[in-house]
């Protein structure tokens, strides 16, 4: 099988799922609450570059990069991936995806690469792999190649070249995730990520969808707690004046946040300590300092991505 449903993915996955992948599925697992979902495992991939004659032509592509010259890369980028792209993937896997996201019942899923080499102390692929939201039926095998090509950003050949990585072999997992329509979400350190007092965690919280947080666009509120009491001790209010929020059919858009609700606090206290405890458990169940991405939507939280604290 070359699609595993989260429940069948387990933190031991990540050589098949990638680190995303692995960490989505072992939660599952743990019983926290996680978005629904499945993820078409890096063999697809794998076998999508066999079956259409990619491999060969990839390769002679990288060979060709001057990585002193910038518009090098970005020229082996630009035609690799419109490559992976214009040609069409083996028919029985393409029906296999739609198959699994109509069991999703999910008008939207979110669409997320997960490299196989990813979250391995050697290489934190964070960040130079891409990721769609509010992808339809209609856009979802287009966004399963937009981020299988994501391996070959001009970021990630250049990250490849500089962890002396070329002859590696990294593939990608694409994660599929029913869309959380968030009304807040952010992001949590279980160990304060500059102070490093392994006693207190921090929420960082904003309105609208997460991508916002991640990309560093808005400032987000920020609360600390002790992890001991469970107590908060330092409140930090920022103001937001705009928001992600999701496009009916075309993604996602930029709006403004009501100008009652800029100056805000985004939690109440009630509910930063109820997802602290989530955090908790999610720190607990790892046996290590996790940065965890969160969303709330009709009264629920959601947790939609954890891994390890890398800069501890």
């Amino acid at each position: 099988m070359l699609i595993k449903p989260f429940s069948q993915i387990g933190k031991k996955d990540a050589a098949i799922a990638g680190g995303k992948g692995a960490s989505l599925g072992e939660m599952t697992q743990a019983g926290l609450k996680v978005p629904p979902g499945f993820v078409i495992l890096a063999e697809a991939f794998d076998r999508f570059l066999e079956e259409t004659d990619l491999t060969q032509e990839l390769e002679s592509q990288l060979k060709k990069v001057n990585y002193k010259d910038v518009n090098s890369v970005d020229g082996a980028s630009s035609s690799i991936r419109a490559l992976i792209r214009s040609v069409s993937m083996p028919k029985d896997l393409s029906l296999d995806i739609v198959k699994e996201f109509k069991k999703l019942k999910a008008p939207y899923v979110a669409v997320r690469s997960s490299a196989t080499a990813e979250d391995s102390s050697a290489a934190s692929w964070a960040g130079e792999l891409e990721t769609y939201l509010n992808t339809t039926e209609k856009t979802l095998l287009d966004n399963v190649k937009r981020c299988w090509s994501s391996l070959f950003t001009p970021r990630a050949i250049f990250y490849r070249h500089e962890k002396k990585m070329l002859k590696t072999k990294v593939s990608v997992a694409v994660v599929v995730q029913k869309m959380v329509d968030s009304e807040i979400s952010g992001i949590a350190f279980t160990v304060h990520p500059v102070t490093q007092d392994r006693n207190q965690m921090i929420i960082e919280a904003g309105y609208g969808l997460g991508e916002a947080i991640v990309s560093g666009s808005v400032t987000p509120d920020s609360y600390v707690l002790g992890k001991k009491e469970m107590d908060i001790i330092d409140i930090n209010i920022s103001e937001q004046e705009r928001k992600i929020v999701k496009a009916p059919g075309k993604g996602i858009k930029w709006v403004p946040v009501l100008k009652s609700a800029q100056a805000k606090q985004k939690l109440t206290g009630k509910q930063i300590i109820e997802l602290a405890k989530v955090c908790l458990a999610i720190e607990q169940h790892y046996k290590f300092p996790c940065d965890i991405e969160w969303a709330y939507e009709k009264g629920k939280f959601y947790i939609t991505q954890s891994r390890p604290i890398t800069t501890l």
